[in-house]
């Protein structure tokens, strides 16, 4: 997975539609979840469309994430997210402001209020899910 910083550079670079298209290349490149994953218990409460989020702790105390959604954009917008937490030790993600990792991208201005209402409930279940891990 890309770094959020080398995301954004590209993003950056870019106008209204081409972020666009950028975000649902982003969801492309995630790695496959398993069907049998999603379910309500992974499932993200509070999206527009699908969205499920399924931790793997690793043996080194760094956090793998799954994820998925049924729509592409948003699914892009997962990609973000877990481009600020995908493996890191669960302490770091339970202490990181995800959100002020996110800001550059300005989101809520770049997309509707529909696509971005999920942010918010994504970004607390990655970090519920590390605080959890991170205390053992």
């Amino acid at each position: 997975m890309r770094s959020l910083s080398d995301i954004f550079d590209e993003y950056d670079f870019l106008d209204g539609d081409d972020r666009y298209r950028l975000l649902i290349e982003l969801g492309r490149t995630l790695e496959a979840m398993p069907d049998a994953l999603k379910t309500d218990a992974t499932l993200v409460r509070g999206c527009s469309a699908s969205v499920w989020v399924y931790p793997v702790p690793q043996d080194d105390g760094r956090l793998h994430f799954l994820a998925d959604s049924n729509a592409a954009i948003t699914k892009g917008i997962v990609a973000l997210v877990l481009a600020a937490v995908q493996d890191r030790p669960a302490a770091e993600v339970a202490a990181m402001d995800v959100a002020a990792a996110l800001a550059p991208f300005d989101l809520t201005r770049q997309l509707s209020s529909n696509r971005t209402q999920g942010v918010p409930n994504m970004i607390a279940l990655v970090q519920d899910t590390a605080r959890r891990i991170a205390a053992g």
